[in-house]
């Protein structure tokens, strides 16, 4: 890759409740604050929710964090589908590119991080950091569909999160 070249970090996610979508915020968040303190003005950042992914988005990036809630101890739909609609189309296309994983759950998120990680393994991705399970706790249905505030210490991981993808990428 030319080193002048631009990277691209595609941010994909999901969110019911604003958990994930706050996990997404903060991973761009932490890759742009990577690449000021780097002094490297070749990252680009696209935030896109997980319905307007395509294959040509994914084919595009360098790296990859994906963000999503886990939802009956699965992926949610939203995401899942977003995999399935473009799993084929770039299937031997993205071996060896950096991602990581977000997952807003309740009390687990372990069952949509093993999901997501077969699909990565698929595709050949290499994950840049273990995945950050958000657990916020919540366990009774009106506190599960209620609006979330991320807690700080997910909010600085998920920053932790994009800010490696992106060094990874200026650096590589």
């Amino acid at each position: 890759m030319n080193p002048n070249t631009t990277r691209l970090l595609l941010i994909a996610w999901h969110s019911r409740t604003g958990a994930a979508r706050q996990l997404a915020e903060a991973a761009e968040a932490g890759a742009l604050a990577a690449a000021r303190e780097m002094a490297d003005e070749r990252l680009s950042v696209r935030r896109l929710p997980a319905d307007d992914v395509s294959a040509n988005d994914l084919r595009a990036a360098h790296g990859y964090v994906f963000c999503a809630p886990e939802n009956l101890g699965s992926l949610s739909g939203a995401m899942k589908e977003c995999l399935d609609r473009n799993y084929y189309a770039v299937l031997d296309e993205l071996a060896g590119r950096p991602y990581t994983l977000a997952i807003a759950a309740g009390t687990d998120g372990e069952g949509a991080r093993r999901q997501f990680e077969r699909i990565a393994t698929g595709w050949r991705l290499e994950p840049a950091a273990p995945a950050l399970v958000a657990r916020n706790g919540a366990q009774e249905p009106a506190d599960i569909l209620a609006p979330k505030i991320l807690a700080e210490e997910h909010r600085k991981a998920a920053e932790e999160l994009g800010a490696t993808v992106a060094a990874l990428l200026l650096l590589g």
